[in-house]
């Protein structure tokens, strides 16, 4: 008789039931926004690598003014479930609905710096709040 690893088995009803009960609030959480991102049809940023143009989901973490080089840069923490992005917007102190817990799509270049993904002036979507 061969074993078969827990996340082989189908799910039923129950073993989500229970696997929710015993989970937990950020595991929750991450969790929707894998869900979230593979919905939307973006890249997982746990999968994105250097200088690859992709477009990515999230939820804002952090949103702070931080100047890079002398040049006002607003950065902002991404996350989707899988990995960390940061979101840099050169050039700007503040942009509307750019805040923290709000959710977004970007797209735009991966670049690595100090080991961290980023992503420089992306195109981006402000999601609705609430539900959709």
């Amino acid at each position: 008789m061969s074993a078969v690893p827990r996340s082989d088995k189908p799910v039923g009803r129950f073993r989500r039931m229970l696997d929710r009960l015993s989970s937990s609030q950020e595991d929750l959480e991450s969790e929707e926004l894998r869900e979230d991102a593979e919905t939307a049809g973006c890249t997982r940023i746990g999968d994105c690598t250097d200088r690859q143009i992709v477009t990515v989901t999230g939820t804002l973490r952090t949103v702070t003014l931080r100047p890079r080089a002398g040049v006002p840069a607003l950065e902002a923490e991404l996350f989707d479930g899988t990995a960390a992005l940061d979101v840099v917007w050169l050039g700007r102190r503040s942009i509307v609905g750019i805040e923290p817990g709000r959710k977004l799509i970007a797209s735009g270049r991966i670049s690595m710096s100090r080991g961290r993904r980023v992503l420089f002036n992306p195109k981006y979507e402000l999601r609705p709040l609430g539900r959709e």
